[in-house]
């Protein structure tokens, strides 16, 4: 019996890697475009990502993910039997592109977008600096 050779299936040029995007475009909100650039493509100055929706603030608690950040918010919640009000926290995980240079402590704008992971569904847009 003859023996049959494994084809060699014709191998496409690598893909090079996204140039860096210079040019940020506007993504329709009032919030200053970051003059770093950045290679992100779910940025949505630099990259593709359209935002909409809900804008919420938060302060970043935690930086540990990849281009992720955890934002914690706390808000008043009206307890009508006492009549009085308690305070509650609420953590979520939002993207950080990296032209926005996220730090722990750093009080963030972010926005609503499509779910960019199982649990990330906002992205940083503004960066108001260091909570007071």
């Amino acid at each position: 019996m003859a023996e049959k050779k494994a084809q060699k299936k014709p191998v496409a040029p690598a893909a090079s890697a996204k140039p860096v995007r210079s040019v940020a475009r506007d993504v329709g909100i009032d919030v200053p475009i970051p003059t770093a650039p950045c290679a992100d493509p779910k940025c949505p100055f630099h990259g593709r990502l359209p935002v909409r929706g809900q804008m919420l603030e938060g302060v970043v608690v935690s930086t540990r993910m990849q281009n992720t950040v955890v934002i914690e918010r706390q808000y008043l919640r009206y307890i009508r039997k006492y009549q009085r009000y308690e305070k509650r926290t609420h953590r979520m995980n939002v993207h950080a592109p990296p032209c926005l240079g996220l730090q722990i402590g750093h009080r963030v704008l972010a926005m609503e977008c499509r779910p960019l992971g199982k649990t990330v569904h906002f992205v940083a847009i503004h960066n108001q600096g260091v909570a007071g």
